[in-house]
């Protein structure tokens, strides 16, 4: 098949979708497809002509992810054209010349369902959930609300917006968390006022509107679905600190174990609330979701739900698939097909 990898954007998640589009780009060729990676905001100018016949390492010039966000006000000044629109010069003139597209793209204006409803109306098919469980699983106020009409176990929280008077607060310590935001950006714990000031400050950097949930003491947890089948559970410890960007993918920085030293009966547990979120929020292909289980009693709290998670050398998904026996260039064949073939 022709396939297009869309990475990149503009979302402070760019890197980690860079990185997670070449790991993804090379296991396609490797698996005999035309691949090539495109970022999605900087485009190609060159002649789209048999773009795919083309002998281009197209992966050449993607380095590692870097412990701090990436600059965007430097990739938007890249743009010749000044960015009027989103998609850069020839995204989509190439993406409708491909068989389908493999979504790369984390965080805004890529995980939220908006480049997804663009290719509904194209016609052009991708990876990943569809443009409406995709924008209700980014936004953690409106997944967290359908995750409560459905008993799904959460923490509890409230949602708050830039400059609103707040009826109730949480107990600290809370965390506090941007509410379309991704690997753990804009994302701050509070243990007092002055703490808590600072954290709604620093979410709102990345958005108008934040989640202010409970802090839950216990192990953290991640389990991968597949087309509404759980992969064994992963369990991270990070080494300092909590799971924020650099130990999400900056290498050594967690201790990650799977299949999770838990019991028989907690494992199935958890694997059965992460397919219960899956048809909950109504999505499609593969999805990862988050999860807490508390220290004092066990109880399990699905966090949220990921819905294009990380491909990269550190990422949770292929070390849950790994488990299975399915290895990196089998997981992005598996995950291709069930787009493509339904």
């Amino acid at each position: 098949m022709n396939v297009v990898v869309l990475a990149g954007g503009t979302s402070t998640e760019r890197d980690v979708s860079l990185c997670s589009g070449s790991m993804i780009y090379r296991a396609l060729k490797q698996n005999g497809h035309k691949a090539m990676i495109l970022d999605v905001y900087l485009g190609y100018e060159g002649d789209t002509t048999d773009i795919f016949d083309q002998d281009i390492d197209w992966a050449a010039q993607i380095g590692a992810i870097a412990e701090t966000n990436p600059d965007l006000a430097a990739v938007k000044a890249m743009r010749k054209d000044g960015g009027k629109s989103f998609f850069g010069p020839n995204v989509l003139k190439i993406c409708q010349q491909a068989d389908a597209v493999f979504m790369a793209l984390h965080g805004a204006n890529g995980e939220d369902g908006k480049i997804q409803a663009c290719f509904e109306l194209m016609g052009i098919p991708y990876t990943g959930t569809d443009y409406v469980s995709a924008a209700m699983a980014m936004d953690k106020g409106i997944s967290k609300d359908i995750f409560r009409a459905h008993n799904i176990p959460t923490p509890e929280g409230i949602r708050i917006q830039i400059g609103e008077k707040e009826e109730k607060k949480v107990h600290y310590p809370c965390v506090v968390k941007a509410c379309c935001g991704g690997s753990s950006v804009g994302v701050c714990m509070a243990h007092n006022d002055e703490e808590y000031e600072a954290a709604k400050e620093e979410a709102f950097k990345y958005d108008k509107e934040a989640v202010v949930e409970q802090y839950i003491k216990g192990r953290e947890f991640s389990v991968g679905v597949i087309d509404g089948k759980a992969l064994p559970v992963i369990e991270i410890a990070p080494k300092q600190g909590f799971y924020d960007y650099k130990n999400k993918y900056q290498a050594g920085s967690t201790v990650e174990t799977c299949p999770a030293v838990l019991s028989p009966e907690k494992t199935a547990e958890m694997q059965k609330i992460a397919e219960d979120v899956f048809k909950a929020l109504r999505l499609k292909n593969y999805a990862r979701m988050d999860f807490m289980m508390r220290d004092e009693d066990e109880k399990i709290f699905c966090l949220e739900a990921n819905t294009l998670p990380g491909m990269t050398a550190t990422s949770l998904l292929p070390q849950e698939a790994a488990v299975l026996g399915i290895n990196f260039n089998q997981l992005c064949e598996k995950i291709l097909r069930c787009a493509v073939e339904g």
